[in-house]
């Protein structure tokens, strides 16, 4: 192994670091809150579709920066930078979201799409700093180990914030209401405070060009986003490889984000929901690790092809679960999978670009990435809202109400696996070495 090992821990404890937002805020307490608090007194489907169109907002715009931020950090060689930005951002709009109201879902949307900007954002950079800090022979176990990390972080926290909103009044709270919002200022100091390894032990590359600064570095940057455009189209299996992941990365997300707020539109615990969650963070901390070795010792194809599979599969029997004993074995599976696929994506697609130009490609790949994110929570969100004013009747009764709800929010689930299929479909097409090839050339270039 030749990385700087010193260097290779700041890059995972940023994994480390920013998944307590990932657990605690997007996957576990926001939609619940957010359903119970926030948006108190609207229908499920309702509250569904508005949790959806923050999600989406938040994906547009980050897809609309990141090939931008991703070619300016290359010129000047402020990646680093770039992530701190983000990532502190991030930090105080989590925090922000403990002073909002009930019923003020507005606001509360608001703060978490610039939470969700932070996170994402600083990803972009996050990512692009992996081939420099990996070798080719470790680069996919590195990545699942951070990933893995990430379960491990985040799922530990998320475990505190959960005991103390079950039992607010054991850690000092006076209800559980008060240990959510509190549970929100935890995330970000814990993304703060651990973030500053990843500060202090990456060093920035050095760049042969000289560095740009101000309107000079943003003017490059556009020039350069312009260039990509160009090289992309003589890359054509990293445009196949990012079609291919813009539909599978979709459904992974729209679950990860969307998985409590559909429990809770089938009239599952919120609590059986979030222990659910944590099943998965556990489960998924030494399965990263695993899916890193098997794209080592198998192959990153068969490895993706796999969780592919296994998540259109969660689709499908998640659309027609009735229990919650049910919801904790998907939970599992979910975690054998959720980030081995991530990981082994990311490493997958620095095979077929040039390392040199790395963040300005991991910029594509995270825009992509960002604007799928925008298709799966409004398509579960519209199909169900749908189904919901086609089969609902004029005059319902309230067992009329909660069945056909459900069955709107069934169909909404249901409706993701299409993404899972086209992905897997557009990824049978990568030619690995051909890619390969087409990088060596434009590194040439």
């Amino acid at each position: 192994m030749n990385e700087d090992k010193k260097a290779v821990w700041g890059w995972l404890m940023y994994d480390w670091a920013n998944s307590a937002f990932a657990t605690t805020v997007m996957a576990g307490f926001f939609p619940v809150f957010f359903k119970q608090y926030w948006s108190y007194g609207t229908n499920v489907n309702t509250s569904t579709a508005q949790l959806g169109i923050g999600n989406s907002l938040a994906s547009v715009l980050v897809a609309l920066m990141a090939p931008v931020l991703g070619a300016i950090a290359d010129r000047g060689s402020v990646r680093k930078k770039f992530l701190i930005f983000f990532a502190y951002s991030g930090v105080l709009m989590t925090a922000g979201l403990f002073m909002v109201q009930k019923g003020d879902w507005v606001w509360a949307v608001f703060l978490y799409v610039m939470g969700v900007i932070g996170f994402s954002g600083a990803n972009i950079f996050y990512d692009s700093l992996l081939p420099s800090i990996a070798d080719k022979e470790n680069i996919d176990y590195i990545s699942g180990l951070g990933y893995s990390l990430g379960y491990l972080g985040g799922g530990l926290l998320f475990l505190l914030n959960v005991l103390t909103a079950l039992m607010p009044e054991k850690f000092g709270f006076s209800d559980a209401e008060t240990a959510v919002r509190y549970a929100f200022l935890s995330v970000a100091l814990w993304w703060g405070l651990f973030t500053i390894f990843t500060i202090i032990w990456i060093p920035e590359e050095p760049r042969s060009a000289p560095p740009l600064r101000g309107v000079g570095l943003i003017v490059d940057g556009f020039r350069q986003l312009a260039g990509t455009f160009k090289k992309i189209r003589h890359m054509k299996t990293v445009a196949l490889f990012l079609s291919a992941y813009w539909f599978y990365i979709d459904g992974v997300d729209t679950i990860i984000r969307m998985a409590v707020d559909y429990g809770m539109s089938l009239g599952f615990n919120s609590n059986d929901l979030i222990f659910a969650l944590l099943i998965t963070q556990f489960v998924g901390f030494p399965s990263a690790i695993v899916f890193g070795k098997l794209g080592q010792r198998w192959s990153v194809r068969k490895s993706i092809y796999m969780a592919i599979g296994i998540y259109l599969f969660v689709t499908l029997w998640g659309s027609m679960m009735t229990n919650k004993q049910e919801f904790y074995i998907l939970a599992i599976i979910i975690g054998l999978v959720q980030g081995g696929i991530q990981a082994l994506s990311r490493s997958y697609y620095s095979r077929l670009i040039p390392k040199e130009r790395a963040a300005e490609f991991y910029g594509f790949y995270n825009m992509l990435g960002k604007f799928a994110a925008i298709l799966g929570p409004v398509l579960m969100g519209s199909v169900g809202l749908t189904v919901r004013r086609v089969l609902m009747p004029t005059s319902p009764t309230p067992e009329q109400v909660i069945h056909v709800g459900q069955l709107a929010s069934r169909c909404g689930i249901a409706s993701i696996a299409i993404l899972f299929i086209v992905g897997a479909f557009l990824f049978s097409l990568v030619d690995e070495e051909k890619g390969k090839a087409e990088a060596y050339r434009l590194s040439d270039i």
